[in-house]
This record gives structure tokens, C-alpha cells and sequence, in this order.
């Protein structure tokens, strides 16, 4: 599998150019800002993209949207319990950063738990993990997570945004990435990647005992 990462946007926000190293089809996860350098590395891999997707709909993840999925002229996805949502950021968040008001194209295509990306001859399962967001998604591979802003490396996604739920989304990391092989590789929506098994043993939300310095 083809994985290439991209830091984009003002927040620091993680794109992932994915693809299949056999048929050069591939998907993007959350392009959340500078289009024109999420295109560029799009031509240099040489991938066909199939489908646009959104680990959630925060507009730190869909800010670049519109203009690459126009550009590509392809599908885009979401869950469902985020697709209702876009767009509707209070506007003291925006002012804050000094963003614009983000309206979304509506999705190509709603997605829900236990779903299938298929790219070539790879796939990812769709994962409802709410808390984050109520649409919250991780996607699920051999070896390999996308989880959004749900679980980040030695941290977890903020609960404090609408739709967030501290609750939840400790169900959703325990009950539905926790159970992962400790090998599977972690790539988050923020911040450098990790594994589950690092995360199950040193990530101070799971009971972990903090970041290993040396």
C-alpha cells in the first residue's frame, strides 16, 4: 500500500495520499487545506484517485475539498452523522482563525459502520468511532489505522467542539482501536503517527505511563 502524508492548513491537519502500489488507484483521507500541494503529490505518485474521504467533518480536515475534488472529478464520503453537520462551524471559531465561512459540496456518499473502501486491490473497513465529532470514522486495514481525530499519538481528540462526548469517544478508542494488533500502525489526523501497541502502553488517556523520552 501506498501511504503518503501531507501536514497541510493553519491547524497542522494530516492528508493522506493512499493508494495500491498494482493498480495506481487510490483514495485521499481529510484534504484539509493547500489543494494545489495535494494535487502535485497526487501527479508525482501517479494514482488514479477514486474516491475523496473524510474522517469527519471539521473544517480542518475538508478545507482543500472542493477545489480537489473538482480538479479530480471524483466521489467524496463521509458517515452519515457528520454530513448534516458541515459547514455549520460557530462563527467565533471562524473569526478566531480568521477563516471564511466553509460550505461544503454535499457528499457523493454517506458512509456508515463496517462499510468497504476499495482502491485496486486494497480496501479499508469504515469504522464508527463517535466522540470526536458524532460521525467520527477510523479507517481500518491490514496493519494500518486512519483515525482521524479520534486517537493521536500519546493523546486523544478534543470533546469540547458540538457533537464531541468525553465518554464516547474513550468507548469508541477502547472498544473499537484498542482491539487492534499491537503492530497496527497508527496514522492520526494530527501530530506524528504511532502504533496500538505503543498507544495501549504509553498513552496517559489509556491508563498508559506517558511519552518515553529516551
Amino acid at each position: 500500500m501506498i501511504i503518503k502524508n501531507l501536514t497541510v492548513g493553519p491547524f497542522g491537519s494530516n492528508c493522506y495520499i493512499v493508494g495500491s502500489e498494482k493498480t495506481k488507484e487510490g483514495i485521499i483521507i481529510d484534504p484539509g487545506e493547500e489543494a494545489d500541494t495535494i494535487l502535485a503529490e497526487v501527479k508525482k505518485a501517479g494514482l488514479k484517485i477514486v474516491l475523496i474521504v473524510a474522517t469527519h467533518g471539521h473544517l480542518d480536515h475538508m478545507m482543500a475539498l472542493e477545489k480537489v475534488k473538482d480538479a479530480l472529478k471524483c466521489d467524496y464520503a463521509i458517515h452519515e452523522g457528520d454530513a448534516a453537520g458541515m459547514g455549520h462551524e460557530p462563527p467565533a471559531i471562524l473569526s478566531m482563525f480568521g477563516l471564511p465561512r466553509f460550505n461544503p459540496p454535499p457528499p457523493d456518499r454517506a458512509l456508515k459502520d463496517g462499510d468497504t473502501i476499495e482502491f485496486g486491490d486494497e480496501s479499508l473497513k469504515v469504522v464508527h468511532t463517535p466522540g470526536h465529532s458524532r460521525g467520527g470514522i477510523c479507517l481500518v486495514g491490514d496493519g494500518v489505522v486512519f483515525s482521524g481525530d479520534t486517537l493521536f499519538n500519546f493523546g486523544i481528540g478534543r470533546t469540547d467542539l458540538p457533537g464531541g462526548n468525553y465518554e464516547e469517544l474513550m468507548g469508541s478508542i477502547k472498544e473499537k482501536l484498542m482491539v487492534l494488533p499491537d503492530k497496527t500502525e497508527v496514522w492520526p489526523g494530527h501530530g506524528p503517527g504511532s502504533t496500538i501497541g505503543e498507544e495501549r502502553r504509553h498513552n496517559p488517556f489509556l491508563g498508559g505511563a506517558g511519552p518515553r523520552w529516551f
